[in-house]
C-alpha cells in the first residue's frame, strides 16, 4: 500500500480497488443518473495513481496561491483552503489518509477530503483548471523527481564499480569478443566500462528532466481559460523552467513519459548485461567470481547448487521495462488531440518501469559491493598465450612488416601450434626467425600478461596509467552527477514560454530560465 494512505472497504488485498459508490462525482451536474457499478469499477484508477498525492498537493497549493494573487479567491477563503490542504498532507504523513469507496483517483480523493475539512469553499480551488492539466502537471513533477533520484542511484552504483576497480587495478583477466577469449585486460578496466555505460544513462535522464520541466497547468481541459491566470507564478513556485506554448499539446503530451520509460528500459538493459556476466563468472566453467551466501540461493532438489537468482531476476525484469516502453508507445500511437481517457494507462507502465529500475539498481549495487573476485583463476585464464597473438603481429609491424602480412604470419603460427599441441609461448626465438627475419630474441618476452597491459597506454586503453585516469574520471563523474542533481532541484530564476523568441524586444533584459545543469553534464 502506498505510504500515507489507508483504504476502507477494499477487501483483504492491500492493492484492491475500492468498490464504487453512488457519491456525486465532480462532473455529475451533466449526467442524470449514477454511474453503472461495472463502469465505475472499470474506470477507477486510484490503485495506480495514489502515489502522486504529494505532487497533487504541491500543485494545488501553487494554484491556490496564484488564484489568491490574481483576485479569483479571497484571502480568507485561500487561508481556509490552504489549512485544509496542509491538514491532508499531515494525514498522509501520519498514514491516516483514508481512501473511500467511490474515490475515482487520487485527485478526486484529495478534493473529497478537502470538502470534508473546508466545506463548500473548497470548490473554489478548481477554478481555472481541469483534471486534464492537473494530472499531467502532477505527473511531470513526479517524473522530474524520479529523474533526479535515478541519477543518484546510478551515481551510487558507479561509485561501487569504481571502488572495486580501484581494488583490482593489478587483476588481469581475459577480454572477450564473440564469447571467446580475445585479449588481455584488467578487471579494473572491465568494471570501469560499466561506469561509462551508466554515465550515458545519467545524460539521458538529464535530457528527460529538461523535457519534463514544462508546466502544463493553465491549459485547462484543452483550450485554456477565460480567467486571468498567472501561469508563470505557478511555474516558478513549482520549479518549472518554462510553461507550455500550446494547450492542446500540453494536456495530451506524454513524450516525457515515453522518454523516462525508455531511459529506464536502457538502464535495465545495461544492468542485465552486467548480470549476465556475473552469472557466467560465477559458473564452474568460468570460476572468476563467487557470490556470498547472503546474495545467492539454493536448489530445492540439488543440494550442491548455489544460484545467482538476483542477477537472473535482473535479466528477467529487464523484459518488463522493455514491455512497459512498448505499452506507452502503443498507447499513444492512435490518439487524436487532445486528452483521451486512454492516457490513464500511462502511469501503470511508467510506475512499473521506475520501480523495477530503482530496485534493480539497488540490488546490483549490493552485488558489486560483495562479489568476490577470484584473482588467481582470472590470471590463469588471461595467461593463455593466444590472447597475445595480436601483440606479436604488432611487434612485427613496428619492425616494418605490413599488418596484413603480420596477421597472416601469426595466424599460420597459431594453426601450427594447435596442430602440434603447443602454444605460441612454446615457439622459440629461433623458430620465429625461421618465419621472418624481423623477429629478434625479445619476441619471446611478449608473453607476459603484466607487460602486455603496460604496453596498452593509449587514452581509453587498459594500461595501468590509463586506468588511473579512468578512476579519476569516474570519481569526477559521480561528483558532477550529485552536483547537477542539486542544481536541477533548485527553483528556476524565471519561467518562460516554451519556444519564446530569444533576443526580441519582448524578451530583452529578461533572465532566461535555468539550464546550467546541461552545460555541466558529460555525455561520456
Amino acid at each position: 500500500m502506498a505510504r500515507g494512505i489507508r483504504i476502507v472497504g477494499a477487501g483483504a488485498g492491500a492493492d484492491a480497488t475500492p468498490p464504487p459508490s453512488t457519491a456525486a462525482k465532480m462532473w455529475s451536474g451533466r449526467l442524470g443518473s449514477s454511474t453503472s457499478r461495472r463502469v465505475e469499477e472499470y474506470t477507477i484508477g486510484i490503485a495506480v495513481d495514489r502515489r502522486l498525492y504529494a505532487e497533487d498537493l504541491d500543485t494545488s497549493l501553487a494554484h491556490l496561491h496564484m488564484l489568491r494573487s490574481v483576485g479569483l479567491v479571497s484571502a480568507p477563503d485561500a487561508r481556509t483552503i490552504e489549512t485544509g490542504l496542509r491538514e491532508i498532507r499531515r494525514e498522509f504523513d501520519r498514514n491516516e489518509f483514508v481512501i473511500e469507496p467511490g474515490d475515482e483517483d487520487i485527485h478526486a480523493a484529495i478534493e473529497r477530503r478537502l470538502f470534508g475539512i473546508a466545506g463548500e469553499v473548497a470548490g473554489r480551488l478548481h477554478t481555472g483548471r481541469s483534471r486534464n492539466d492537473q494530472v499531467v502537471t502532477d505527473l511531470r513533477l513526479y517524473a522530474k523527481r524520479i529523474c533526479r533520484e535515478l541519477m543518484l542511484f546510478i551515481a551510487t552504483l558507479q561509485e561501487a564499480f569504481a571502488r572495486r576497480a580501484q581494488q583490482n587495478r593489478a587483476t588481469v583477466m581475459p577480454g572477450y569478443t564473440h564469447g571467446q577469449r580475445a585479449q588481455v585486460v584488467s578487471l579494473a578496466h572491465h568494471l570501469l566500462a560499466y561506469v561509462e555505460m551508466l554515465q550515458r544513462d545519467v545524460g539521458r535522464l538529464e535530457d528527460v528532466h529538461d523535457r519534463c520541466d514544462v508546466l502544463p497547468l493553465g491549459s485547462g481541459a484543452l483550450a485554456g481559460t477565460t480567467l486571468p491566470l498567472d501561469r508563470r507564478a505557478v511555474a516558478e513556485e513549482l520549479s518549472f523552467a518554462s510553461i507550455s506554448a500550446n494547450s492542446l499539446d500540453a494536456v495530451s503530451d506524454r513524450d516525457f513519459v515515453v522518454e523516462l520509460t525508455a531511459a529506464c528500459a536502457l538502464i535495465m538493459v545495461h544492468l542485465s548485461r552486467f548480470a549476465e556476466e556475473v552469472v557466467l563468472w560465477t559458473s564452474s566453467e568460468y570460476n572468476f567470481a563467487e557470490l556470498p551466501d547472503s546474495h545467492a540461493t539454493g536448489s530445492s532438489l540439488m543440494p550442491q547448487k548455489k544460484n545467482p537468482d538476483v542477477l537472473e531476476l535482473v535479466r528477467g525484469r529487464t523484459a518488463r521495462t522493455i514491455a512497459d516502453l512498448s505499452a506507452v508507445l502503443i498507447l499513444l500511437k492512435g490518439l487524436p488531440l487532445a486528452y483521451n481517457r486512454d492516457l490513464q494507462e500511462d502511469k501503470t507502465a511508467l510506475f512499473d518501469a521506475v520501480d523495477t529500475t530503482m530496485t534493480s539498481l539497488a540490488a546490483v549495487t549490493d552485488v558489486v559491493r560483495v562479489l568476490r573476485f577470484k584473482r588467481r583463476e582470472m590470471r590463469e585464464a588471461a595467461s593463455d598465450p593466444g590472447l597475445l597473438a595480436t601483440d606479436v603481429a604488432e611487434y612485427l609491424v613496428v619492425r616494418g612488416m605490413p599488418f596484413r602480412a603480420a596477421h597472416q604470419l601469426v595466424g599460420a603460427a597459431v594453426r601450427r601450434t594447435v596442430d602440434e599441441g603447443r602454444t605460441l609461448r612454446d615457439i622459440s626465438a629461433a623458430e620465429w626467425r625461421e618465419m621472418t627475419e624481423l623477429a629478434q630474441d625479445d619476441i619471446v618476452d611478449l608473453f607476459d600478461v603484466d607487460t602486455a597491459l603496460r604496453r596498452r597506454e593509449l587514452p581509453g586503453a587498459p594500461g595501468p596509467r590509463m586506468v588511473s585516469r579512468q578512476l579519476v574520471r569516474a570519481a569526477t563523474l559521480v561528483a558532477k552527477t550529485r552536483r547537477v542533481v542539486t542544481v536541477l532541484a533548485r527553483q528556476p530564476v524565471a519561467a518562460k514560454e516554451v519556444g519564446a523568441a530569444v533576443g526580441t524586444a519582448a524578451t530583452a533584459g529578461r533572465e532566461p530560465a535555468r539550464r546550467s545543469p546541461r552545460r555541466e553534464k558529460s555525455k561520456g
